[in-house]
């Protein structure tokens, strides 16, 4: 592994780490409109929309699993549902390349929308007893405002922190000539009317 590879996965561990601690520790203890946020899938978005499928669902299952592990959870269920999130988030990068200011925004939303949706499912597959009210669904719709309220600015987060270890954007480097004016065919314009 190169040098800035290895810079990456140590911010991307240091990123999970601190990132299930702040939700464990402080966000889950801050009832807002009777519901928490969940930083979780927020996180694995952001990871996903930056680096790609295969960051996204390796970084999705290990803060799922590390969250698993914290909250004294059945393991295995955050994290397969957070790796779906994560690789989801990246392929959607890969496939669409989303470049709106809006779009962690829409993603933050569908991201908290299937885990939540995706979570209950599998505990509910798992036989857990859970019983399904409308009290569940309205603190789903309450975490899914909350979530959407906070993708923007953590998606900026990450992509600050994550930044001086990502490689190059090829799509950057291409954008980056034409204003240099070295291959742009409009910048040659008067030497062509000669």
């Amino acid at each position: 592994m190169t040098t800035p590879t290895i810079q990456l996965v140590v911010r991307l561990a240091a990123l999970g780490l601190l990132g299930v601690v702040v939700q464990t520790a402080a966000v889950s203890q801050l009832p807002i409109a009777g519901a928490n946020a969940d930083l979780s899938p927020l996180l694995v978005m952001a990871v996903g929309l930056l680096c790609g499928s295969l960051a996204g669902g390796v970084f999705g299952f290990a803060v799922g699993l590390f969250a698993d592990v914290v909250s004294l959870q059945t393991l295995g269920v955050s994290s397969l549902v957070l790796l779906i999130v994560g690789y989801g988030a990246g392929r959607l990068r890969e496939a669409r390349d989303p470049e709106g200011t809006l779009v962690p925004l829409a993603v933050g939303a569908a991201a908290t929308l299937a885990f939540g949706v995706g979570f209950a499912l599998v505990q509910f597959l798992l036989g857990v007893d859970a019983p399904l009210s409308w009290a569940l669904i309205r603190q789903l719709l309450a975490t899914l405002v909350l979530n959407t309220l906070l993708a923007l600015p953590l998606y900026a987060l990450v992509r600050r922190w994550l930044h001086a270890a990502m490689p190059d954007d090829p799509r950057r480097r291409r954008r980056r000539a034409y204003t240099t004016g070295g291959l742009s065919p409009l910048s040659r314009g008067p030497e062509i009317r000669r």
